[in-house]
C-alpha cells in the first residue's frame, strides 16, 4: 500500500514542493529569472500530471487502497497551496485569492472529515464543480509560474491572473455547493 507505483507517484507530488519552491531561491548566478520560471513551470506541470496518472495506474494495476485515496487529495492540496503561496510571495497572485483557495481547502477538508465521522461522507463526495475548480487552478498556476510570453503570443501572467480569479470564484461556488449538501445532515444531528 505504501510502495505501490501509484502511491509513490502521489508521494512524489509532496516531495516536489521543496524543489518547486527552491528554484526561486537559486542565486542569480546559477539561473536567470526566466530559467527559474521555466523550471518551476515544467516541474509543476509534470507533477500535476501525476495526479491523473496515479489514479489511472491504481485502477489499471488494481492497486487502489484507502491510504492512496486519503493521500492523493492531500498531495494535491499541498502542491496547490504551496504554489499559491509562492505566487503571492512573488507578487504574481493576490493574497485575497490565496486566502480564498487555502481557506476553502481547510474548510472542506474539515467538513469531509466530520461528515465521514457521522457516516454521511457521500453527501460531500467530489462533484463536477470541484473538479472544474481544480482544472482551472492547475492551468492558472503554471501560467503564473512561467510569468512571460508563451510562444511569443500568450501573456501567461495576464491569463494566469484571470484564471486564478476564476478559480477563486469556482472555489467559493464549490464550497457553497458542498455546504448546502451537508446542511441537512448537520441539522439532523444538531437536534
Amino acid at each position: 500500500m505504501f510502495t505501490t507505483i501509484p502511491t509513490i507517484m502521489t508521494w512524489a507530488r509532496i516531495f516536489a514542493i521543496p524543489l518547486i519552491v527552491g528554484v526561486f531561491y537559486l542565486p542569480g548566478s546559477m539561473a536567470s529569472d526566466y530559467e527559474k520560471n521555466l523550471a518551476a513551470t515544467v516541474m509543476f506541470v509534470l507533477f500535476a500530471l501525476t495526479d491523473w496518472l496515479d489514479g489511472y495506474l491504481a485502477r489499471k494495476l488494481n492497486q487502489t487502497s484507502s491510504f492512496g485515496a486519503f493521500l492523493d487529495p492531500v498531495a494535491d492540496k499541498f502542491l496547490v497551496c504551496a504554489c499559491v503561496l509562492v505566487l503571492v510571495h512573488l507578487q504574481r497572485a493576490d493574497v485575497f485569492v490565496a486566502l480564498i483557495i487555502i481557506g476553502r481547502e481547510i474548510a472542506i477538508s474539515a467538513l469531509r472529515e466530520w461528515m465521514a465521522q457521522i457516516g454521511a461522507s457521500k453527501s460531500v463526495a467530489v462533484h463536477m464543480i470541484g473538479k472544474l475548480k481544480t482544472v482551472v487552478q492547475m492551468v492558472a498556476i503554471p501560467f503564473l509560474l512561467f510569468n512571460g510570453m508563451l510562444f511569443g503570443v500568450i501573456d501567461t501572467h495576464l491569463w494566469g491572473v484571470w484564471l486564478m480569479w476564476g478559480a477563486a470564484v469556482l472555489t467559493v461556488w464549490s464550497m457553497v455547493y458542498y455546504l448546502q449538501k451537508a446542511i441537512p445532515e448537520i441539522r439532523a444531528r444538531a437536534s
